[in-house]
């Protein structure tokens, strides 16, 4: 299991345990729990309403702890951002770059949007400039060979090259 949803699933039983016991506990000490529900169903009313924000970002944590569309380990680019995905947490995703930037992103920011993954490869887009004259047929051939030559490069997925503008633009 995804390491993620295991200590998301720890968690809820834990809480659920807790909060059973001690529900049990006081009915046995006499305690009438009635007005205690009452009062607990008032103040998350107040508190859902001044805690929107975080509980959005909450509601979207379970969601992508529920749905999966990434996992730890996975490259993904979301607004902007890329990073391979390091923590996932209820309220916040964390990210890092390249340079061991770490980037957290709210959870609510997250679903919703355009996400792409890579997965477990991270993806480079580079734009090689050829004069007009040139044969680009050739600087495609050139440029997949000179890639071919890395190790760092994935032998699965071959190199994409190709031509994509044109027009300079």
């Amino acid at each position: 299991m995804d390491e993620t949803l295991v200590r998301f699933i720890a968690l809820t039983v834990k809480i659920t345990i807790i909060a059973g016991v001690a529900i049990i506990a006081l009915g046995k000490l006499g305690i009438a729990i009635t007005p205690f529900v009452a009062a607990i169903g008032a103040l998350s009313l107040g508190a859902g309403l001044a805690l929107q924000g975080l509980l959005s970002n909450f509601g979207a944590g379970v969601s992508i702890i529920a749905t999966r569309p990434f996992v730890v380990g996975n490259t993904i680019t979301i607004q902007g951002y890329t990073g391979v995905v390091k923590i996932i947490k209820l309220a916040y995703t964390v990210l890092e770059t390249e340079d061991k930037e770490q980037i957290t992103i709210p959870n609510k920011h997250i679903v919703g949007e355009i996400l792409c993954n890579s997965f477990e490869y991270t993806i480079v887009e580079m734009s090689v400039g050829i004069e007009y004259d040139s044969d680009p047929k050739k600087a495609i051939t050139i440029i997949s060979e000179v890639l071919e030559g890395f190790e760092e490069i994935s032998k699965e997925v071959k190199a994409q090259v190709g031509i994509k503008d044109t027009q300079g633009k």
